[in-house]
């Protein structure tokens, strides 16, 4: 799958502009897009980005890092995702960096999903859906993620987020309504946010090797 994931982040690389600021994810097909915007570092003005480990690829690469409250609205955010739907509702956060790229998500005008075949499915929830907590609410949020959801909610042991929060990950789910389970588990006390991007989903899916999925 790795040649999809290069094809479809080479893809992403034509909404680029001159002097943009842009949104950067994380992820395997990410790190291909970071690699292939090193050819725009004297063209753009920089990046946001929404990983240490995507931070540390950019600054690699020479591309400025601008953290997101100086660089206000942007044009354009490129992430990948652990599963895509016809609609282009995500589940996002396998590699735990679900808040800062929900945040980069909403401040972004377009956003452009980037994934390999492998990514898309008629309905959400075989990949696990991550939440982030606050670290002293993880069993409680953990017993509500049951009772709302019905699903089985496994704590990621060993995972700290970059906000310094932990992760539990809703196995076995069907999410036929993506924009009703995302809300209902954002009310959840302790719940920092859910890998669900549905309320604000992707605007074109980039799926390599094919036509790009659009509005």
């Amino acid at each position: 799958m790795s040649e999809a994931k290069k094809l479809a982040a080479e893809k992403a690389i034509q909404y680029v502009e001159d002097n943009m600021i842009v949104g950067v994810g994380t992820g395997s097909t990410v790190a291909y897009f970071i690699d292939a915007l090193a050819a725009w570092k004297d063209r753009i003005q920089g990046a946001v980005s929404s990983s240490e480990q995507s931070t540390a690829r950019l600054q690699a690469h020479g591309i400025d890092v601008i953290d997101l409250n100086a660089a206000g609205p942007l044009s354009l955010y490129v992430d990948g995702a652990d599963e895509c739907d016809p609609d282009k509702c995500l589940i996002k956060g396998g590699g735990a960096a679900l808040t800062r790229e929900k945040i980069i998500a909403e401040a972004s005008e377009r956003f452009i999903c980037i994934v390999d075949p492998s990514k898309q499915v008629p309905v959400l929830g075989k990949f696990p859906l991550p939440v982030e907590v606050i670290p002293m609410a993880r069993s409680l949020v953990a017993r509500k993620l049951l009772e709302l959801t019905g699903g089985q909610p496994v704590w990621r042991d060993g995972v700290i987020t970059d906000n310094g929060n932990v992760i539990l990950d809703i196995h076995n789910l069907a999410i036929t309504d993506p924009v009703a389970m995302e809300r209902a588990i954002n009310q959840i006390p302790g719940v920092v946010s859910v890998g669900l991007f549905a309320r604000r989903p992707a605007d074109v899916v980039i799926v390599g090797g094919q036509p790009p999925l659009v509005l």
